[in-house]
């Protein structure tokens, strides 16, 4: 299988990429979450039989990684989106973003660049109050300690697998704490950070491209969440997966894959 990594430059620092799949196939373009995450979870995703290109954000996995909490702005990694669409030639896509990759697709969907055939939404805020408190809930029955609630909460409603597949470990280990702070704040619960008050709700009819959301029955993007998602977006389909919580594309991967490559085709054909 075809397979190309490196490194491309943004705002004087190197953001990394993989572009994996055939070429002549409309490229999937993937943002991963935190924000401050890593692509590694994506890695089921290069099995799809088309071309799927994946990244780390700036300050994220094999990118550079600044230390300077000023930087990390929304309007920083929208802009590396289209850095990287540049650099590697990606005028038709189709664009797929999960959890914090999700708000960043929607808010670049919204701006309404040329070139989207479609949108994939794995597990999608739309709005930073109903987030924490769907997250608040989920936590309230965990235990008081937070370092043992926190890593209860992320084994029962971020990926129920284990153990824990190696590329998701390797994931783990090279977000950036830093990133997530800044953005988001320390607790899923609680948002402290720039987007506390993010909410795109009134703004959701306005896309008009072909869409999906994704999410999983024991997800920290509740079955609630995700039907809010769909509901505010004209014609979108919604796929649940009922074995899953906040990446199906790493604990259902054929089924969603599967899922994925219907959607796609027909967005395609459409």
């Amino acid at each position: 299988m075809r397979a190309v990594e490196g490194h491309i430059p943004f705002r004087g620092y190197e953001t990394w990429y993989r572009d994996v799949g055939p070429e002549d196939s409309v490229p999937l373009l993937c943002l991963h979450g935190g924000p401050g995450s890593t692509h590694y979870y994506f890695e089921p995703l290069e099995e799809l039989g088309r071309r799927v290109v994946l990244y780390d954000q700036l300050g994220c996995g094999n990118s550079s990684r600044p230390d300077d909490p000023d930087l990390w702005t929304l309007e920083l990694f929208l802009e590396e989106v289209q850095a990287v669409r540049d650099a590697l030639g990606l005028e038709r896509i189709h664009l797929l973003g999960t959890s914090w990759g999700a708000m960043l697709a929607l808010e670049y969907v919204l701006g309404r660049p040329a070139g989207l055939v479609s949108l994939t939404l794995n597990a999608p805020p739309t709005a930073a109050k109903t987030w924490a408190a769907e997250a608040a809930r989920l936590r309230a029955p965990l235990v008081e300690d937070e370092a043992v609630a926190e890593e209860e909460f992320s084994r029962l409603h971020v990926c129920r697998l284990d153990p824990l597949p190696d590329f998701v470990a390797c994931g783990r280990a090279g977000r950036n704490k830093q990133v997530y702070e800044a953005i988001w704040g320390r607790q899923e619960w609680a948002p402290t950070g720039q987007l506390r008050e993010w909410d795109v709700r009134a703004r959701l009819s306005e896309i008009d491209l072909p869409t999906l959301i994704t999410s999983g029955r024991y997800d920290m993007c509740t079955p609630a969440l995700a039907e809010e998602a769909q509901r505010l977006i004209p014609g979108a389909e919604r796929a649940l997966f009922e074995e899953s919580s906040h990446t199906a594309f790493v604990e259902e991967p054929e089924r969603f894959r599967a899922v994925l490559a219907d959607f796609l085709g027909r967005a395609e054909a459409g």
